[in-house]
């Protein structure tokens, strides 16, 4: 049997081409996602940049350490703390003492990300004059960037200013877009700062600030002190939820359409193990033929999956790269792991999706496999129809136990990704099921249209069974992850934006030019605007320990409550805002603790312990509503938004105009209610965007390849019934239309199930925020799945006509009267 497995290989490469190039293709995907995941793990060393030739460097707290039973948990402060008056003094007598100052500042022609620096430190980034001289008055900057030239005078959010000079940073990459300011103007535009650098002894610094909390940085350590030194780790999270989330889908729509190709192009051959039987070949002999020959696909497609993969991983690192998801530095890796884990699951794949269709291809009796060979009959069977109930049972009980116990489960990225996969598998297991009435539907009045071609078209794809699910299986596969990923961000998305809108009653709200906060004075002037009523919020930060050993942050907004009730409406399931104040909090249904009353310890944003009274709950929405505290609970926020409701009988346009002229000097921004609610409803972010275009794409080019290789197959296989129609009379053009047609039914009928099957898991998600009490309706991807399915339907009626338009061509006997 292995010499007939080996000569199969050689005679019928044409109808297992399609065998091939799936699970080729599925194998080279998975070994790409691999590669990328394994080099997604590591970051290099990062050097110093802004303090690459500091002495010493000294920060001010920046970490909470709160010690467990289980070990210290940490957290990053929110508001980290200055290093002390004290050691300051200390450190000054052991040598020059520079202090540092990073700023936010917005300028008109200047690029978006400009920092504001002292002079005084730009020695130690190695700056250096490149044209002018350094700053001396307070009116007087100098840039780095080349935006602006020596004698050019520029409107900023801090003042008009005088450019006399540029600067470049010698021997480092550039890493930011400078505006350096004397010292003392520095001083007044930032009070607060929370670095020296000092340049004395190492030693010495560390004795001077022992106790305090202060951080002492040498050497490569120092780059803690630059701008955003998590950055690498955190693109390196990033870009590791990415790949694996990627790599996931990847593997279910490879396992899943190879699988599905694999056991049509099995099933094909029923005749031909029906004349094996009836030859003499025993079942087991079948089987170990039509595995022998998985076997040798499988291998050769592996070993050209994992070359396509060796190939294709630099060209994804360059995309992610060029497109800002990875850092410069990101190439992938010389890990082997991805390659033997991509060859087995390829070989797995092949060996599993033939062993059910040999199995029943085994034991079928010679007489019944002749029969079979010209009806599919039988095609849903009972493990088949088994397996697909438990799916579905598993799929509507998780369901139902995340509804009953944690809806808000369902609302996360990583559920509402992975749940479709569990739904799809047991949808394509039951599709031969669904496929004869969906075909009947979609076929009622074309089969009663004049013509035989609809009626043709709809027997043919019901005694075809196997044919039209196999062609359906990648369809569903792409519509439903389509319309399950982009429907399930724009529900949670529109949801978001109607909490914000009702939780809302502000007429206008301020927002700081840059993000930078509001000073002083223009908070003044927004509260002196006649017929203002002016709430204005600073963002911080509140951790807690739950359980005794997990140190969880919640965001929180710190406020006045009684201006804080004429402007907003918080979603309460229990207490009152009035009872706010500052020996109390305001906690959502989210936390371990939430009954009003109850005393909970937390640690403020700047580290400080305190223990608070519960004054009210907030129901937990889709998980933005965070906590609530005094400004005296806030230490070291800055205030980020004024929110402002008009006063009895004030005028709108009076008011408004009121606003932006207070704001005029800093820049601010005043939005009315729908504006407001416009910029503040949630997008999801470019990491995810990309991420789902990479999942979707990655889905579709295996849907494309797929369904030509099924198509090739199943017209290879029908050149007999073509020619028999060619012979009653159609002619080559019916015959097309004829083939035609059958594709675009088949790519309906798996489009009509991959959208049923978006649609419970949409509907689910739906419930969820139902039993949050958040105002939703479910918004399903219309543009998106159309043109996903206009894309199946395109390539599945290309591939299609065009093998048999060939096959029509070759056929020596075709009567004249068909030729065109």
């Amino acid at each position: 049997m292995l010499s007939i497995a080996l000569s199969t290989l050689r005679t019928r490469w044409t109808s297992l081409t399609g065998s091939f190039l799936a699970l080729s293709l599925g194998v080279g995907l998975i070994a790409v996602m691999g590669l990328a995941l394994d080099s997604s793990l590591d970051a290099p060393d990062r050097k110093p940049e802004r303090f690459a030739a500091a002495p010493v460097v000294v920060r001010g707290a920046e970490t909470l350490r709160v010690p467990t039973a289980h070990g210290d948990r940490t957290r990053r402060l929110a508001h980290p703390r200055p290093v002390p008056a004290g050691i300051r003094a200390k450190l000054a007598r052991l040598g020059t003492v520079v202090e540092d100052r990073s700023f936010a500042v917005r300028a008109e022609g200047g690029p978006g990300d400009l920092v504001g620096h002292p002079w005084s430190t730009a020695a130690f980034a190695r700056y250096g004059i490149d044209a002018g001289r350094a700053p001396r008055g307070a009116d007087e900057v100098a840039v780095s960037g080349g935006w602006a030239k020596p004698g050019e005078r520029v409107r900023t959010d801090r003042g008009r200013v005088r450019v006399v000079g540029t600067v470049t940073a010698r021997g480092v990459a550039p890493f930011e877009n400078a505006v350096f300011y004397t010292d003392t103007r520095a001083a007044q535009l930032s009070p607060a700062g929370v670095q020296l650098v000092v340049d004395a002894d190492p030693s010495a610094v560390r004795a001077a600030v022992r106790g305090s909390g202060a951080q002492v940085l040498t050497g490569d350590a120092r780059r803690r002190a630059d701008a955003d030194p998590d950055r690498d780790g955190e693109a390196l999270t990033a870009m590791n939820a990415l790949f694996g989330t990627a790599g996931g889908v990847t593997a279910f729509t490879a396992v899943f359409v190879v699988a599905a190709t694999f056991a049509f192009a099995v099933a094909q051959r029923r005749r031909e193990f029906g004349l094996l039987r009836t030859a003499g070949a025993t079942p087991g002999q079948v089987r170990r033929m039509v595995l022998a020959e998985a076997l040798g696909i499988g291998v050769l497609a592996s070993a050209t999956g994992c070359l396509l993969g060796r190939y294709g991983a630099p060209e994804l690192a360059a995309w992610v790269v060029e497109e800002g998801l990875a850092p410069g530095w990101f190439t992938i890796g010389d890990a082997q792991w991805p390659y033997h884990l991509a060859f087995s699951t390829g070989l797995g794949v092949a060996l599993c999706g033939a062993s059910a269709a040999s199995w029943r291809a085994g034991r079928t009796g010679p007489t019944q496999a002749l029969r079979e060979a010209s009806v599919d009959s039988g095609t849903m069977t009972w493990g088949r129809g088994v397996c697909g109930t438990a799916l579905l049972l598993t799929a509507a009980g998780t369901l139902g136990a995340a509804l009953a116990t944690d809806p808000g489960d369902l609302l996360h990225r990583k559920t509402y990704v992975t749940r479709p996969m569990l739904l799809i598998s047991a949808v394509a297991l039951l599709a031969p099921v669904a496929a004869g009435p969906l075909v009947r539907l979609l076929t009622w009045l074309p089969a009663r249209l004049p013509g035989a071609l609809g009626m043709l078209a709809r027997e043919n794809a019901a005694a075809g069974v196997r044919r039209t699910t196999a062609i359906t299986a990648p369809v569903l596969v792409t519509v439903a992850l389509t319309g399950s990923l982009l429907g399930a961000t724009a529900t949670l998305d529109e949801a978001k934006a109607a909490e914000t809108r009702r939780q809302t009653t502000a007429a206008f709200v301020v927002l700081p030019a840059g993000g930078t906060g509001f000073d002083a004075p223009t908070l003044r002037r927004l509260r002196g605007v006649p017929g203002a009523e002016v709430a204005v919020t600073a963002s911080s930060a509140v951790h807690t320990l739950e359980d005794g050993t997990a140190l969880t942050t919640s965001q929180a907004r710190a406020a006045d409550p009684g201006a804080l009730a004429a402007t907003t409406r918080l979603p309460f399931s229990a207490g009152r805002l009035d009872d706010l104040d500052d020996s109390s909090i305001i906690v959502n249904e989210e936390w371990q603790r939430h009954t009003v009353g109850q005393r909970v310890r937390v640690w403020l944003g700047d580290g400080t312990p305190r223990t608070l009274r519960i004054a009210a709950v907030m129901t937990t929405g889709t998980g933005g509503n965070g906590v609530y505290v005094t400004p005296a609970n806030a230490p070291g926020a800055t205030i980020d938004r004024v929110d402002v409701a008009l006063a009895h009988g004030a005028e709108r346009t009076a008011v408004a105009a009121g606003l932006r002229e207070a704001v005029r000097a800093s820049g601010g921004q005043v939005l009315t209610k729908d504006q407001w609610v416009r910029a503040a409803r949630p997008q999801a972010n470019r990491t995810t965007r990309l991420g789902f275009l990479l999942v979707l794409g990655i889905a579709l080019l295996y849907t494309g390849i797929s369904l030509v290789g099924t198509m090739v197959m199943a017209t290879a296989d029908r050149v007999r019934e073509l020619a028999v129609l060619s012979l009653a009379g159609a002619t080559r053009r019916q015959l097309l239309q004829l083939v035609g047609a059958e594709a675009l039914l088949a790519v309906a009928v798996g489009a009509l199930l991959g959208l049923l099957t978006a649609g419970l898991q949409l509907a689910g998600m739906w419930s969820a925020l139902d039993l949050l009490s958040v105002p939703a309706a479910i918004r399903i991807p219309w543009p998106a799945i159309a043109a996903t399915t206009a894309a199946c339907a395109v390539l599945a009626v290309l591939s299609a006509v065009i093998p048999a338009s060939l096959a029509l061509r070759r056929r020596a006997l075709e009567p004249a009267g068909a030729r065109e």
